[in-house]
């Protein structure tokens, strides 16, 4: 099944931050217990500060970047991000996203309930696994950072 950039795009206002442009992937069709979305935010464009802590509904969002440059805070820290990079916001911890550059920010999101899930036995878990326990890779260079 396929479906293309923009094909369901409408505007949306999350969180009393600036309106965006959101395309919900395959909602109603897919049966992950997860929403995956697409969001552009035009220049200075924002979300908007929240949190989801909501009783019997605690969610969690990854942001992922696709296009542009912005700036995502999460609790007290702030970071400046570009294309390729990934933020979490876990259940309950206050966050915001900003387009801090010249064109469009576009972002894949992708949120639902926490839950867990094992994955153990794909040889791409291995792999993370033993990622993560090693230096992680300076982006620029392509080589383990001290």
């Amino acid at each position: 099944m396929l479906e293309r950039s923009g094909t369901y795009a409408f505007p949306y206002n999350l969180h009393e931050g600036s309106p965006l442009r959101m395309q919900w992937l395959f909602y109603g069709q897919s049966e992950l217990p997860v929403a995956l979305q697409i969001w552009e935010l035009p220049p200075g464009g924002f979300e908007g500060i929240h949190s989801h802590a909501e009783p019997g509904r605690p969610l969690e969002e990854i942001y992922v970047v696709t296009e542009g440059m912005g700036q995502m805070t999460v609790e007290d820290e702030t970071y400046s991000i570009g294309v390729g990079d990934a933020v979490l916001a876990r259940v309950g911890c206050r966050h915001d996203l900003r387009n801090t550059g010249q064109g469009p920010l576009k972002m894949l999101v992708l949120w639902g309930e926490p839950r867990a899930a094992d994955y153990s036995t794909f040889g791409s878990a291995k792999m993370a696994r033993i990622a993560r326990t090693e230096a992680p890779l300076d982006r620029n260079a392509g080589n383990r950072l001290p």
